[in-house]
């Protein structure tokens, strides 16, 4: 088989102090290389100090435009940033969230993804594209494909610790395709404010599993970072 090379991207770096926690010791003793960073979460700045001592750990910017919590058989609606229905509302949400970074991580993001998938849907996908464009950064799914297997629970929020374990998370390596790879996480190293809880510790011990290691030696699949990845300069 041709090489394999494998981003391990964890999302929501900033939400809180345990994600952070969670972040940082799933990328020193795991194998995790890439975060994101959410800049208008309360945990933000203490993340970006961390973040400026561990340069080994590539950090893009988790797009934040809100965020839809499935409770009670609905789709309720926790927060939004902006109107996600307008196209000209979410640059400049986006662009604010871009400065934001820069003035917290003294850099541009290594890439470009979302909460929640929103860069998937218009109008966000073109406005969030052309921003990846602008910056010269990849975007999730754009330069490698997304691999979201790895999840603790189905679209409506019902749980599937089975899909976190460290079984499961070699089997999901094993099959995936040649070339470069992004596979997401969300571990927290206690408890987090949010829906997907529980199921962020399960994570951060399997990414620390060193079977899953072993998993990757034995599938000839290298780590990699966003830091790593060439960019698609146009479309």
């Amino acid at each position: 088989m041709s090489a394999r090379f494998l981003i391990v991207n964890a999302d929501d770096l900033g939400l809180c102090d345990s994600v952070n926690d969670g972040i940082f010791t799933a990328h020193r003793s795991g194998i995790v290389t890439s975060a994101t960073l959410m800049v208008r979460q309360p945990a933000a700045v203490a993340a970006a100090e961390r973040a400026a001592s561990t340069p080994s750990l590539a950090v893009g910017l988790h797009l934040d435009l809100g965020q839809w919590d499935y409770v009670d058989g609905e789709w309720t609606v926790a927060y939004q940033r902006c109107d996600t229905d307008d196209a000209d509302a979410i640059e400049a949400e986006c662009r604010a969230q871009v400065d934001l970074f820069r003035s917290m991580m003294s850099r541009e993001p290594s890439h470009l993804d979302s909460h929640q998938h929103v860069h998937l849907s218009e109008p966000a996908a073109s406005v969030i594209d052309a921003l990846a464009t602008e910056l010269s950064v990849p975007l999730r799914g754009r330069e490698a494909p997304f691999e979201g297997g790895f999840y603790g629970q189905d679209g409506k929020g019902s749980p599937y610790p089975d899909s976190i374990a460290p079984a499961a998370l070699a089997t999901l390596l094993a099959s995936l395709s040649s070339g470069w790879s992004e596979l997401g996480c969300h571990p927290a190293a206690g408890r987090v404010p949010s829906t997907y809880d529980s199921e962020r510790r399960k994570e951060l011990a399997t990414l620390c599993d060193p079977a899953v290691r072993d998993t990757l030696a034995e599938a000839g699949i290298e780590l990699r970072s966003y830091a790593d990845l060439p960019v698609r300069q146009s479309r």
